[in-house]
Parts: structure tokens; sequence; C-alpha cells
């Protein structure tokens, strides 16, 4: 233990003393700024993040039930369409100009059909 005497007595430093002892300090306090400020500008940007809240995906629900709706009218008029058009070719004799027609209708099923339920199961809609 340290006798109070001693530290009472003890000369005060003079200003050469306190300059060399700045001098030698200034390397260590840069180094230690150094080795630190990742680590703050680290804890600063955590603090922003955690004030961010959660994501909200409502938003791309209702756009794969419009993308949903969308495919089953879209294969609607389009195998619609392809009937009209066989039935108007079978009606006049050519029914080798219908075969595209029914293809068309056929695709257009597949649209309302495949695609509709495809697009319902990303965001677990029933159909």
């Amino acid at each position: 233990m340290i006798r109070r005497t001693r530290l009472l007595n003890r000369p005060k430093p003079t200003l050469p003393k306190l300059r060399a002892l700045c001098s030698e300090a200034k390397p260590m306090v840069a180094s230690a700024i150094r080795l630190l400020a990742p680590t703050l500008l680290a804890l600063t940007s955590v603090s922003v993040a955690h004030a961010q809240g959660t994501m909200d995906f409502s938003g791309a629900t209702t756009l794969m039930a419009t993308f949903k709706t969308f495919a089953m009218y879209a294969g609607a008029v389009i195998c619609l369409g392809g009937l009209i058009f066989a039935g108007i070719r079978m009606m006049s004799g050519r029914f080798q100009d219908a075969i595209p027609g029914l293809f068309g209708a056929l695709f257009g099923a597949g649209v309302l059909g495949w695609g509709a339920g495809w697009i319902g199961s990303l965001t677990g809609q029933s159909m």
C-alpha cells in the first residue's frame, strides 16, 4: 500500500514531460480509434436496422391473387376463342382447318386450369 505522504509530496510534471507523454499517447489513441471504429459503426447500424420493423407481404398475396384472376380470365377467353374458331371452320365443312382452333381451346383450358392452380399454390390460396 502506498503511503499518502508519497502521493501528496510527489513532484508535479513539467511542461516538457507533459508534451512527451502526449506525444507518446497520440499513436495509442489513434490505434484505439482504428480498432474500435468498425465495432461502433456496426453497433449504430444494428440499432437502425432494429428500428426498421418487419416486412409486410400482404401486398404480394394480393398481387398473386390478381395474377391468378388474370390467368383464369385469359384461359377462358383463349378457350372460348379457340372453340368459336373451330366451330365456324367445322360448320363450313373444313375440318382440317378447325384443328388449330381445337388446339387453341386445349391451350386455353390448360392456362385456365394449371396456370391458375399453380399461381394459387405459390401463395397457399384455396381454389
